[in-house]
C-alpha cells in the first residue's frame, strides 16, 4: 500500500473547500482505483492536501493513478468546479528517520557518538 499526497488548489484564489470534501471525493472512488482510504488535511499550508492510500504495483504507478483519480474526482463533483490537484507525489519521510537516527539510543551519523564499521 502506498500513501500519495495531492495538493488541492483553487483555480481562483480565496475559494474554500466544501465542508464535506472528503466524503464527496470518497463517493467517486471506483473499485479499479484500488483506493483503500482518503484523508483530507484541509488546513495544510500552502494548500489543502488529500492523502490517498491505495494499492499499487509500484510507487510510480501509485502516483500516476492518484493523479488520474484526482482529475476524475474533481471533474465529477460539482462542488469542486474550479479546483485542481497539483504536486501529486508520495510524501517524504525524511524527518521521521532523522529523528530515529538522532535519538540517544542510536548514536552515529546524525547524533552524538561514532559510527562503527559493520
Amino acid at each position: 500500500m502506498y500513501l500519495v499526497h495531492a495538493a488541492l488548489q483553487p483555480v481562483s484564489p480565496g475559494r474554500s473547500l466544501p465542508l464535506d470534501a472528503r466524503e464527496l471525493l470518497l463517493a467517486t472512488v471506483h473499485p479499479e482505483d484500488r483506493v483503500e482510504h482518503l484523508v483530507l488535511h484541509a488546513d495544510a499550508v500552502p494548500d489543502p492536501v488529500l492523502g490517498v492510500y491505495l494499492l499499487a504495483d509500484s510507487l510510480a504507478g501509485a502516483e500516476s493513478r492518484t493523479a488520474a483519480f484526482c482529475r476524475r474526482a474533481l471533474a465529477a463533483v460539482p462542488q469542486f468546479a474550479g479546483w485542481k490537484a497539483e504536486r501529486v507525489a508520495a510524501p517524504l519521510v525524511v524527518p521521521f528517520y532523522e529523528r530515529l537516527l538522532s535519538a540517544p539510543a542510536f548514536p552515529g551519523r546524525n547524533g552524538p557518538g561514532t559510527v562503527s564499521a559493520i
